[in-house]
């Protein structure tokens, strides 16, 4: 396949580093700026500052520009470029169907793609919303990005909820990192011993989860033994809030 990235920004450059590390593909990058451009050609990929010119040599056409720019390259695109046998995913957040539609014209075939900047580590978690695609292009878009973590298909009345826990998430997570490794330290650990053993451990519990049936309750209660160090940290916590602050934090990352 042959895939051209509009937009060389940390989502954009992501998504063509995981495509590069891959190299089961053809990939052009399209950046306005030439400098973010050069490590991309260092890695084999085909490079233009010519939107028009990467689109024209895709089957698959990934905009990922800052949201108040998808308008702009979408009809400049359409304009110039035949899109009728091609696909087009957005990457943009807060960018609605709708919209795409009305920029994209009745050519292209268009799906939604949320994926997160693990994605570099192909690990995202990518949420897929067909716009206007029929099954084969779904099925074919959702399993490229399979290959760059995993992907889930959902409507896009849930893309708001899934952007504050997947894509603001890792944020999150690595905010959790963090607080841990100065616990670390605090304990007596060096820095960078600290954060080995908490990124450890979060690779840990994520693999115990990854389980048919699992919850995540049911392997907390296994290491909450009665009277025990576990249960008195996971109180603390909850007293200075733990739960109700992750949660709060979700909410108001919601996109409205």
């Amino acid at each position: 396949m042959k895939i051209s990235i509009i937009g060389a920004g940390n989502m954009g450059g992501a998504i063509a580093e995981a495509l590069l590390h891959k190299g089961t593909h053809q990939v052009t990058v399209s950046n306005r700026s030439e400098g973010k451009l050069q490590r991309f050609a260092q890695a084999g990929a085909d490079v233009t500052t010519d939107n028009c010119r990467a689109a024209a040599q895709a089957d698959l056409i990934v905009i990922a520009v800052k949201p108040w720019l998808v308008e702009q390259v979408l009809t400049d695109l359409t304009a110039h470029v035949d899109c009728r046998e091609k696909t087009i995913v957005s990457v943009a957040a807060a960018t609605r169907g709708e919209q795409l539609c009305q920029w994209a014209g009745q050519g292209p075939q268009l799906l939604t793609a949320i994926p997160n900047t693990a994605i570099t580590r192909l690990a995202s978690m990518t949420f897929i919303v067909p716009v206007r695609a029929d099954e084969a292009t779904t099925r074919c878009v959702r399993e490229l990005f399979d290959t760059m973590g995993q992907t889930m298909l959902i409507d896009e009345a849930h893309l708001p909820a899934a952007t504050a826990l997947a894509s603001c998430g890792i944020a999150y997570a690595l905010r959790y990192v963090r607080a841990a490794t100065e616990g670390g330290v605090q304990l007596g650990f060096r820095a960078a011993e600290a954060q080995a053993i908490v990124a450890q451990t979060l690779r840990g519990a994520a693999a115990l989860l990854d389980v048919e049936g699992a919850h995540a309750e049911a392997e907390i209660d296994k290491v909450t033994t009665p009277g025990g160090i576990t249960i008195r940290g996971l109180n603390a916590m909850e007293q200075a809030g733990f739960t109700h602050a992750v949660i709060q934090g979700l909410l108001a990352s919601r996109p409205q």
